[in-house]
């Protein structure tokens, strides 16, 4: 006869190599059976159930992206949500701060399948709270939850023998398009033409309705049915090549577009040049009246030299730091609190007002905030004229893939090795040809170095995927770009290398 078995989320994790990162739990396809995404999601709610956040027969609102192997997941998901007793309520394939909002208007648990920019071998899962995403300080109680799987329920190979069927979706996709033409009216972008990079963004249609709500007149573009990983922090240059050509066919205004689950949004000028996402986050929180605002440290320091806010606060990389953050400072009393990342995503820690009319706070990456604020604040000039007013610093990013995190590993414990002194010493041999002499060195993420140049070098590897970013910072773009190059070149030729044998 066989029995119920119990399985540890911790242990899973291990077993599996489906990690938690920055923004949940992400692994390759081939990895996240049914049974760890199962495990995962249960493990989860049982969790919201030891801290008092969720009971037996609750609602639980659950949506994706448009990679092949979400559909699968979400099913994982329903099951776990079913087998605990709750209700899964489909928001369907829908931005994930479209079913943050859903599921935070309700106060009920949410979880989003969703990898995403990284490839569609690879995918992710979600979670919040029902007030806010599940935060770093969260995992550990999370990692320990003990799972029962009843006996007959996966097959040898993890996947579940009778997969539930998901109900019809809710009217989350209309519920985020009203909350921009509730707050903005539909006159605030008439008269302009918008170009909306679809690709395989969740949110393509969506975006198209915002537009169009609001007075805009919207061309769809390179809208693909095959999934393409679209990075808002390394923009392809294939997608640079696609903004410049369609800005001198068309004569747009502005061109738009997100990442792969729509929290991370892409802004390109009249002349058709993608803005740099933390760029766009200043432009965006001058546009909603912020005083207090939190970046991760891989931002431009464009934010403090602005002299725009009253307070600033830098943190790690993720937006669970951001928000922790921004929670500290409405804590203190902060009023205008908000926070972005290098990628663009947006987070709303407090209510905004405009010419009477209240957006609520929305506390998750949003993509459409800073798009729609940053284009309405322009007006009647260009893009190009209120990007003139940022101070003149930019920031290139750019990655070595294929990199595994045992690398990354070795190279950080290399450069950083001995105590202060020693590592300051190394990292001026390593770099100081690229920079200069070292003058700073901040190890909240990664590490961030400063030169008497002025330049900025931070590496950062990735927690939970094959790869190593690099931000360079510089008074203009050919600059960071060409620093960039070269930092990444040192790290794959020579550093990792020397790191790997020492």
């Amino acid at each position: 006869m066989t029995t119920q078995t119990t399985h540890l989320v911790d242990d899973i994790m291990h077993r599996s190599g489906v990690a938690f990162g920055t923004s949940g739990a992400r692994g390759r396809v081939v990895d996240m059976t049914d049974l760890v995404c199962y495990i995962y999601a249960r493990g989860f709610l049982s969790y919201l159930i030891s801290i008092g956040e969720y009971h037996t027969g609750q609602a639980v609102a659950l949506a994706g992206d448009l990679r092949p192997s979400t559909p699968r997941i979400m099913a994982a998901c329903a099951a776990a949500i079913i087998d605990l007793g709750g209700e899964p309520v489909n928001c369907g394939f829908v931005p994930t701060p479209a079913m943050a909002d859903y599921a935070f208007a309700r106060g009920i648990p949410s979880i989003m399948v969703t990898g995403s920019h990284i490839p569609d071998d690879r995918n992710g899962i979600k979670f919040y709270r029902p007030a806010g995403e599940v935060l770093k300080s969260d995992e550990a109680g999370m990692k320990q939850q003990a799972v029962p799987i009843a006996p007959g329920r996966f097959g040898a190979d993890g996947m579940l023998i009778a997969p539930p069927t998901l109900s019809a979706p809710t009217n989350a996709g209309a519920i985020y398009v009203q909350r921009y033409l509730d707050f903005y009216g539909p006159d605030a972008l008439r008269g302009l033409r918008i170009g909306v990079f679809q690709h395989s963004a969740v949110g393509r249609d969506i975006l198209m309705e915002i537009v169009t709500a609001l007075g805009g007149e919207a061309t769809a573009l390179g809208r693909s049915e095959r999934f393409i990983p679209v990075d808002t922090e390394a923009i392809r240059p294939e997608d640079v090549a696609l903004a410049l050509g369609w800005a001198a066919e068309y004569g747009f205004d502005a061109i738009i577009s997100t990442d792969g689950d729509s929290d991370r949004p892409l802004l390109a000028n009249g002349d058709g040049v993608w803005l740099r996402g933390d760029m766009l986050g200043i432009l965006c929180a001058r546009a909603v009246g912020a005083s207090t605002v939190v970046t991760p440290v891989s931002s431009n320091s464009a934010l403090e030299l602005s002299g725009w806010f009253a307070q600033t606060a830098r943190t790690r990389i993720g937006s669970p730091f951001v928000i922790a953050a921004m929670q500290e400072a409405l804590a203190r009393g902060d009023t205008g609190v908000c926070g972005y990342e290098a990628n663009g995503g947006f987070l709303l820690a407090s209510p905004v007002t405009r010419e009477g009319r209240t957006l609520g706070a929305l506390p998750t990456r949003d993509a459409v905030l800073p798009i729609i604020a940053t284009i309405i604040a322009a007006r009647p000039g260009p893009l190009t004229a209120l990007e003139a007013q940022l101070p003149p610093r930019v920031t290139h990013s750019d990655r070595i893939v294929d990199f595994p995190v045992a690398q990354s590993q070795a190279l950080v414990a290399y450069l950083l090795a001995g105590d202060e002194a020693d590592q300051r010493g190394r990292l001026q041999d390593a770099f100081g040809s690229l920079g200069g002499t070292l003058t700073t060195v901040d190890l909240t993420d990664g590490i961030r170095m400063g030169f008497d140049s002025g330049v900025i070098i931070h590496l950062r590897p990735s927690g939970n995927a094959p790869e190593l970013r690099c931000y360079t910072e510089a008074d203009d773009l050919e600059t960071a770009r060409a620093l960039n190059e070269r930092a990444l070149a040192l790290v794959r030729d020579e550093l990792a290398p020397r790191a790997a044998a020492s």
